[in-house]
Order: structure tokens, then C-alpha cells, then sequence
């Protein structure tokens, strides 16, 4: 069973810290879905906590952060096609998957692929 956990809230609430939390608890993984954070290199500014990932002295691992380059074009079609590579990925190794949601509109940009 693929499973999906999500944690919606306005910026600067400790989304991540809690989704990290959670995915180790459950022995999950976070995918962020933050539209600024896919970009390399522009950690300030953005809320890259990478710190958060970081449990107990666990390293949670996370996805969709430093994958595009500033200026290459990251459009809502790219995105939706790396989160359901991404969350196949971890259903297949049967993990659960934790997301952070930085915008209300974005779970139903992944729904009809989930």
C-alpha cells in the first residue's frame, strides 16, 4: 500500500522539523514539495533547514531539495513527474512517505497520480 502523510501549513512553522520527527518514527521518508528549495545553491531565504533532518543523531533522508539549477526552468508538470518517481521509489522499498506541503493547491497537483 502506498501511504502519504502530509503536513500543510504557512511558511515558518516548523513543517519540517515536524515531518522529520514523524518519518522517524514510522522509518519514513520526507519529500519536500517547497518550490523554492528544489533550486541548488539559494539556502538563504528559502527555510532550507537541512539541520531538521537530523534526529536523535539520524539522518532522515529527504527529496526534491538541490535539484534543479537557479535559472533552469522547474515548472508544476517537472514537479509532478519527480514526486511520483519519488514516492513509487520509497512505496517500492515500503516506506511511508512524509511530505511537506509549502501551498494549499499542491497535494491536488499529485492527487490523480496517488
Amino acid at each position: 500500500m502506498n501511504e502519504l502523510i502530509t503536513i500543510l501549513g504557512p511558511t515558518a512553522t516548523a513543517k519540517t522539523g515536524l515531518a522529520a520527527a514523524l518519518a522517524t518514527g514510522i522509518n519514513g521518508e520526507v519529500i519536500s514539495a517547497d518550490s523554492r528549495q528544489v533550486y541548488r545553491g539559494m539556502d538563504l531565504g528559502t527555510g532550507k533547514d537541512l539541520g531538521d533532518y537530523i534526529v536523535d543523531g539520524i539522518k532522515i533522508p529527504y527529496h526534491l531539495i538541490d535539484i534543479a539549477d537557479p535559472g533552469e526552468e522547474y515548472n508544476v508538470f517537472r514537479f509532478q513527474q519527480d514526486f511520483t518517481n519519488v514516492f513509487d521509489d520509497i512505496a517500492r522499498r515500503g516506506k511511508t512517505s512524509d511530505t511537506v506541503w509549502w501551498h494549499r493547491h499542491v497535494p491536488r497537483i499529485c492527487d490523480s497520480g496517488i
